[in-house]
């Protein structure tokens, strides 16, 4: 039967915008008045059929950090990818894709459990313990693919659409289209002017709104190198108790400090910190696709429905040589790599005459002293022109005149040889 037909009064019928549960008839469409509507036909007629995009996704780059990659491919000479965070050192011999088989690990081709295989959930238990001092069980940890998969699932599993996540910034690049893909809104915090943890938190309390739920950090932070002083954890830490917000702690950059200490987050909020590590950047297992996150067991249940109806589980392999390294040669492994991190980070630092890192694998440089009228795409095009990739500003927050660059993604001399590079294009 046409709306136009219905018995009853404008009153009883359902105003624009409503639908009561169990009541079939269509919702009423803007513009359409009553005794003019359409029949369920014509409306029906009028409908677009066709597939559409969540505004939210189309919306987003589909770049992380600039499309200039392959215009490499046809250039001669040796080319410097200074643009992507990843290592060239291959994982701990021993824990290697190659050194694992079926005849010693049947099934490892198979699903794993959704949470986590027992004896990696069992090495990260014990390290989390050991590193941070807060008692954890197997219910609180959640292995995941990567610190990707982790803070796709810690968004998934506490963020609802429309909601707001505070994010300290610069930051991690995915972690504001994770925010974006799963319909919540990120809000950047720049910080890197902030002097002092008074200055950090005002910062915070400026963008604070009723929609705010969480606040994200990362330190050692990617991509300006910066460690946060344990004064500056404490006080977000307190912020967020105050304000009823979670903590993500994004702390995949643990072992690679070079001044200063890491402070552990959830050390100092336990009832409603998030954290995320990554065996990629701890032990150059990048394809992998490993990590885990640790968190209040409540929360990390929570968690664990939005990684099993995304990634379902992390790669079994990848887990067997999580626990293998966790349990045997990691730990001289970092020693090793840190070392080298620390030695090329500073140098390239040295070059471009910036501070050194004080952790993680990046320098985050302002460059808006260089700057021509095309702005920092013309900066990026020079590069090219060079065989150099770096990443621009604007993949980390509002940054338009930085560029970052990664010193482990290739060897040292390679590194050293792409910052001298950029030194020339930069006049120095």
């Amino acid at each position: 039967m046409a709306l136009s037909e219905q018995g009853g009064s404008q009153s009883e019928r359902a105003q624009p915008g409503e639908h009561e549960a169990g009541d079939s008839s269509p919702v009423w469409w803007a513009g359409v008045r009553p005794g003019n509507m359409p029949s369920v036909k014509s409306q029906e007629e009028s409908m677009p059929r066709h597939p559409a995009y969540a505004p939210s996704v189309s919306g987003m780059s589909s770049t992380l950090y600039s499309g200039l990659a392959e215009r490499l491919s046809s250039r001669s000479g040796e080319v410097y990818p200074l643009h992507v965070g990843d290592t060239w050192m291959e994982p701990p011999e021993g824990c290697r894709m190659e050194d694992f088989r079926v005849e010693e690990h049947p099934g490892m081709h198979r699903y794993a459990p959704v949470q986590g295989m027992p004896g990696l959930l069992d090495a990260v238990v014990e390290r989390v313990r050991a590193r941070t001092g807060v008692p954890t069980e197997r219910s609180q940890v959640l292995i995941t693919t990567g610190a990707t998969g982790a803070l796709g699932a810690i968004i998934g599993g506490l963020v609802s659409p429309g909601e707001e996540v505070l994010i300290l910034a610069p930051y991690w690049p995915l972690i504001s289209g994770i925010v974006t893909a799963f319909h919540g809104k990120p809000v950047p915090v720049p910080f890197l002017d902030c002097e002092s943890p008074e200055a950090l938190v005002a910062a915070v309390r400026e963008r604070l709104t009723e929609r705010s739920v969480a606040l994200y950090l990362n330190t050692p932070n990617n991509p300006s190198g910066r460690v946060l002083p344990r004064a500056w954890v404490e006080a977000l830490a307190e912020l967020a108790r105050r304000e009823g917000l979670w903590l993500l702690s994004d702390e995949v950059y643990e072992d690679y400090v070079y001044a200063g200490e890491h402070t552990y987050a959830r050390a100092l909020a336990p009832e409603r910190t998030l954290s995320s590590y990554s065996f990629s950047k701890g032990y150059g297992m990048a394809g992998n696709r490993c990590g885990y996150v640790v968190g209040p067991a409540e929360a990390v249940a929570q968690l664990r429905k939005v990684s099993t109806h995304s990634f379902y589980s992390a790669p079994t392999a990848a887990q067997l040589a999580g626990e293998r390294v966790l349990r045997g040669p990691g730990e001289a492994w970092v020693a090793m790599a840190s070392a080298s991190y620390r030695d090329t980070g500073t140098k390239a630092a040295a070059r471009l005459g910036v501070p050194a890192p004080e952790g993680s694998t990046f320098l985050f440089l302002d460059v808006s002293a260089h700057l021509d009228e095309r702005g920092l795409p013309g900066l990026l095009e020079r590069c090219v022109e060079h065989n150099l990739l770096v990443s621009p500003g604007p993949s980390f927050g509002p940054f338009p005149h930085h560029i970052r660059l990664c010193f482990t993604c290739s060897p040292p001399d390679v590194v050293l040889r792409g910052v001298d590079v950029l030194a020339r294009i930069l006049g120095r």
